[in-house]
């Protein structure tokens, strides 16, 4: 088990005064069976009432509106959370139980479904048709199509967007962990597997010293249904520990930026950091 303190600001800066803003932050992190949050906060600067709500996805959502003229708008997530590594059943459900499984549960519907953002190219559908007709179960078959994609695409900070989809991450075969996720999920889904996108924290330092602050990062990885949700992180190819911090699930990205709102003025620059604690 490991106690993690995140400090997450990010934000806008505006070219002159914006007169309007409307915004939904989903940064703080959630209580699950694996993951405890001891403490956690949202500061928005200039001040805004915030109305706090579970989305349809069940993640912590903080809306909040700006009337009032500003040059910057400012979002400081802070949280302080214990994580263990999640525990899971060695055995999975077969080919054959796994469809009536989805058919009983209209949220293993929701995530069998591509999306725009994870359709992935017919290349990759095919490989992982076959990866999933050579495989004795679906946890096998999971496993080596998120090796695929891992060991395909290049990670390189910079070469995509957030609107990018998996079928142009996986042309030009680089990406971030978006991408990466998106392209892992669409192979996922085409073999018959249920698949979520999970948007989290990710401390970079394995072996990082009790007290110690760096540099981390908000995160993206997948989680796909075998009879359990599995947790794996393609962009490093390791299973989900104790320095993965879950936010929020859901289909794609879309379904879980961050921050995310509109406003009225000039164009905007978006800045962002994450710094992140060992506490124990």
């Amino acid at each position: 088990m490991s106690r993690l303190r995140i400090r997450h600001r990010t934000g806008f800066t505006y070219d002159g005064n914006v007169t309007a803003s409307y915004n939904e932050a989903r940064m703080l992190p959630a209580t699950l069976d694996h993951q405890l949050v001891l403490f956690s906060k949202i500061t928005v600067s200039p001040p805004a009432v915030q109305h706090h709500y579970s989305d349809y996805w069940n993640t912590r959502v903080q809306a909040f509106e700006l009337l009032e003229q500003h040059r910057e708008l400012s979002l400081t997530a802070e949280s302080l959370v214990e994580v263990r590594p999640a525990a899971h059943e060695p055995e999975s459900l077969g080919w054959e139980a796994l469809p009536r499984a989805v058919e009983r549960s209209t949220s293993l519907v929701d995530h069998l479904a591509a999306t725009k953002l994870t359709a992935p190219p017919s290349e990759v559908s095919e490989r992982a048709r076959d990866i999933a007709a050579a495989a004795d179960n679906p946890t096998a078959a999971a496993e080596t199509i998120c090796t695929l994609v891992h060991e395909s695409v290049e990670y390189r900070p910079g070469a995509t967007t957030v609107s990018t989809t998996a079928a142009e991450a996986w042309q030009s075969r680089a990406g971030v962990c978006q991408d990466i996720a998106h392209l892992a999920l669409g192979a996922l889904r085409a073999a018959g597997i249920p698949a979520r996108y999970v948007s989290g924290y990710l401390h970079p330092v394995a072996d990082a010293a009790i007290g110690e602050t760096v540099i981390g990062e908000s995160h993206a990885w997948v989680e796909w249904f075998d009879g359990v949700w599995r947790g794996y992180d393609p962009t490093n190819a390791i299973s989900i520990g104790d320095r993965h911090v879950v936010v929020g699930r859901g289909r794609d990205y879309s379904d879980v930026p961050p921050l995310r709102g509109v406003y009225a003025g000039p164009a905007s620059t978006l800045f962002v950091t994450v710094e992140i604690t060992r506490e124990a």
